[in-house]
């Protein structure tokens, strides 16, 4: 078989759509389409099933792409190595969510930048470092899902504490968390929200886990990093809920306060991704190892 076709293939299997893998590749939808009637003529069954939308894997597809992948990844790392004693350092591409990555990845990462290893960072929303990685535009990602597709790996690296927090006229005007532990949610009724995203999945997270209901608020203030969400609470904008590792420093100092501490806090795991088999190459391995260890000290 033609190692172009099955690159196209993987492309294809992984993007779950014709048009999307022709723009990871650089080719036309026509010559994708073309290059997967080609391979599917010489394995003698159809590779996909098509959809209204995007592309689905049949089986044969789906068993063809778990046995060839990891392989086609294992050539195309050779093909970009150097193959000497220094490609332990190559460039290493990371993916990840803003904040965590900011401030708990790139810090852990600053001894091998000091021993040779280039990084390129992509700041990126879940789903897309997941498809990155998956099309091979990142070495490894880091998030709060764990991949579905099989030829990607996930290893649980850290549990992140979430914290309900407020400016401290808010704890004040609602009478405290001993107000909250009484009463419940309903006392936060009137406070604003702020939050990161529109569909507010950490308020969800910590109302289901600590109040065992559903917020029936929306968000007063919607933006998408977590360390302005936090300024937002320091100015007295409303409340909202962010690990405890951000805003720490802010309720030490007082300008921040905890609305309530149950016995279990919400917990949110960080998982790091890579391909299959790609841990076997030195510079992938290093970073895996040095995020696993100072996991340890977060």
């Amino acid at each position: 078989m033609d190692l172009a076709l099955l690159r196209t293939f993987v492309t294809v299997h992984r993007a779950g759509s014709f048009t999307r893998a022709a723009q990871l590749l650089g080719l036309s939808q026509p010559a994708v389409t073309s290059q997967i009637r080609s391979l599917e003529r010489q394995v003698g069954r159809p590779l996909f099933l098509r959809l209204p939308r995007g592309v689905a894997p049949t089986p044969v597809g789906d068993d063809l792409a778990h046995r060839v992948a990891p392989h086609l990844d294992a050539l195309l790392e050779i093909t970009e190595a150097d193959l000497d004693e220094e490609s332990g350092n190559r460039t290493l591409h990371l993916a990840g969510p803003p904040t965590f990555t900011s401030l708990r990845a790139l810090p852990a990462l600053a001894p091998l930048v000091a021993e040779g290893l280039q990084l390129r960072i992509a700041l990126a929303g879940e789903d897309e470092a997941l498809a990155g990685l998956a099309a091979g535009h990142h070495d490894l990602s880091i998030g709060t899902v764990r991949p579905r597709d099989r030829l990607l790996t996930a290893t649980a690296l850290w549990d992140e504490e979430q914290i309900l927090v407020a400016s401290p006229a808010w704890q004040e005007r609602i009478g405290g968390p001993l107000a909250v532990r009484t009463h419940g949610a309903r006392v936060l009724d009137d406070i604003p929200v702020v939050s990161y995203d529109e569909g507010m999945p950490l308020i969800d997270h910590y109302w289901s886990a600590v109040f065992d209901a559903t917020p029936a608020i929306v968000p007063a203030v919607v933006v998408p990093d977590l360390r302005a969400v936090l300024e937002c609470v320091v100015a007295g904008v409303g409340m909202a809920v962010l690990p405890r590792y951000l805003c720490c420093e802010a309720i030490t100092a007082g300008a921040a306060t905890a609305l309530l501490e149950p016995p279990v806090p919400p917990l949110r795991t960080y998982f790091v991704s890579v391909r299959a088999g790609t841990l076997a190459l030195p510079h992938i391995a290093r970073v895996h190892e040095q995020l696993m260890r100072s996991s340890a000290a977060w």
